[in-house]
């Protein structure tokens, strides 16, 4: 993995990768797109220079690694593909290709779960949704028929409702589907058992409210909630009457005609998450995993067969069974810097802290060389983002100055959540204040840069700050029964930016104009050449050359 020094380039400190979650370059250009809205100088600065220093890439679909175009990009394929430079398939496509050639049936996980069908209850925990972001509704559907048809007689459904990555609202929708759904499954007791909105029940990520997941466990597993309901179709109902958003619904249990929950987990039952992206489903699964957890006091610790659809830390082996095995990422960028003695430095909040790291790795936890790399984490806040939409810029902005200052790093990556965070949430204005404050911090950064000499790459990961209204087929903004716009919380398709500069650039390294349908992973040798080497000829091509 020895890297050749690049012809043209020099090999000059510091390099800056900087990465805005969620800053799409959408086409629509509206009062809805947050990233036009805002006043973002500094951004509009680096689109000014022109294509030869500014231009856009792909960060959805088959670019990195999902299924079809229609497929919303996300954090950690995006970081995959920026830090592994490779186009590899991701996990929706890994789960599609394991059920079309029913071997997802026939590997391990399956074997080891299926001793519980008989005799025993099989729980399924799942983010009710076709985003495709974390689930999809068909996969689940495909994994229900596949216990039924292998023998499974009592099926429980625990369900988070999403409102994030598919419109507010369809909560209802996908419910009345499934419930349907599993009154087909002949030969099955199939029913919905517990649930809640994903922000607020089970699905917390890198341990920022461990209070999500012991509501989750609460509800799932000891059948305690504060809402109890006979029925799941009008749980909702009732709990969208509140006025909340579907991912921030409260938790609730089912319980039968005497009030007793209808599907607690008990010695003995399987148990089987049913998202394919890892990030927000690790906390449950050690739950389930180490019999020595003291997150929270699980109250009960039943001995369950555990099984994520895969395994969500390798390097954790979290857990020890799964459904459909993980990519196999290896020879990412980091390993190759790392390899070469090169130094890196790496920052982000908690809420991408994960991503800058884990993901970018190739999904590997730790350093690859303690001695060459420093990962920096800020605490992000425990507040909806809309109401502190800064987040945690201004810190992570001052430890990437610091160690650009330092003098210590051949690259140094800084990675704001912003865009994404508060997008998610819906709130235009809020996201509008998140770009603005993203856009200030970035050119503090490329001020530093310009004063010690050295080079830039600002990228994206994927869309979502850029379109905060949900269209019609014209895109045309659509509105509710009171008039109001109707928020969209979800990413978006649209391709990202991918600026490059700097004082110790040399004038004859410009884009390329053969690179029409580039994608994240071309950026991954064009960060590296701009370290002054030439990138590993299995990686995507660069997306710069020397004229």
């Amino acid at each position: 993995m020895e890297l050749a020094p690049h012809p043209v380039i020099p090999r000059k400190k510091p390099v800056l990768v900087c990465i805005l979650d969620g800053w799409g370059e959408n086409p629509v250009k509206d009062g809805f797109n947050a990233c036009h809205v805002a006043k973002t100088p500094t951004m509009d600065s680096l689109a000014a220079k022109g294509s030869a220093y500014y231009r856009s890439v792909l960060a959805h679909g088959p670019a990195v690694g999902l299924p079809t175009d229609q497929d919303m990009g996300n954090s950690e394929v995006g970081h995959n593909a920026l830090g592994a430079g490779k186009i590899i398939a991701q996990g929706a496509s890994l789960v599609d290709i394991a059920l079309e050639k029913k071997s997802i049936f026939q590997d391990a996980g399956w074997q080891y779960v299926k001793p519980a069908f008989e005799a025993n209850t099989l729980h399924i925990i799942t983010l009710l949704s076709s985003g495709g972001v974390h689930s999809r509704y068909d996969q689940l559907k495909g994994l229900m028929q596949g216990a039924v048809a292998d023998g499974c007689k009592m099926l429980r459904l625990h369900v988070l409702t999403d409102g994030r990555d598919v419109p507010d609202g369809t909560c209802h929708e996908y419910m009345s589907t499934l419930v349907k759904d599993l009154a087909t499954l002949e030969g099955c007791d199939a029913k919905v058992a517990s649930g809640g909105g994903r922000m607020k029940v089970t699905m917390d990520r890198y341990e920022a409210d461990w209070g999500m997941v012991e509501r989750g466990w609460k509800a799932h597993v000891l059948g305690e909630a504060p809402n109890k309901f006979k029925d799941p179709i009008e749980a909702l109902k009732k709990l969208k009457e509140g006025g909340d958003s579907d991912q921030y619904l409260e938790p609730f249990v089912i319980v039968d005609e005497e009030g007793k929950a209808v599907g607690t987990v008990e010695d003995d039952d399987a148990v089987v998450i049913a998202n394919f992206r890892a990030d927000r489903v690790v906390e449950i699964s050690k739950a389930f995993e180490y019999p020595d957890f003291k997150d929270f006091d699980r109250v009960r610790f039943p001995k369950v067969k555990f099984a994520g659809l895969m395994q969500y830390d390798g390097d954790l082996k979290l857990p020890a069974n799964y459904l459909v095995p993980p990519p196999l990422i290896e020879r990412t960028s980091g390993e190759v810097l790392a390899a070469n003695g090169l130094k890196t430095f790496a920052c982000s909040e908690t809420q991408k802290f994960g991503h800058v790291t884990f993901f970018w790795n190739g999904n590997r936890s730790g350093y690859f060389n303690e001695n060459l790399e420093t990962y920096v984490e800020i605490p992000s806040d425990n507040v909806p983002f809309n109401q502190a939409p800064l987040m945690k810029a201004r810190e992570i902005t001052a430890a990437g100055k610091e160690a650009l200052r330092s003098g210590k790093y051949d690259v140094v990556r800084v990675n704001y959540a912003n865009p994404d965070m508060v997008g998610h949430t819906g709130d235009l204005q809020a996201t509008i204040a998140a770009c603005e404050e993203c856009d200030a911090c970035v050119k503090e950064l490329l001020d530093l840069v310009d004063e010690l000499g050295g080079m830039y790459l600002v990228t994206a990961d994927h869309g979502n700050a850029d379109d905060m209204v949900q269209r019609n087929k014209k895109n045309e903004p659509l509105t509710g029964e009171d008039g109001a716009p109707l928020p969209l919380t979800s990413h978006t398709l649209a391709p990202v930016p991918v600026a490059i500069g700097g004082p110790a650039l040399p004038a004859t390294v410009k884009f390329r104009d053969d690179l029409p349908k580039a994608g994240l992973a071309n950026v991954t040798a064009t960060y590296i050449n701009l370290m002054g080497y030439e990138a590993p000829a299995e990686m995507e091509p660069s997306l710069i050359a020397a004229n």
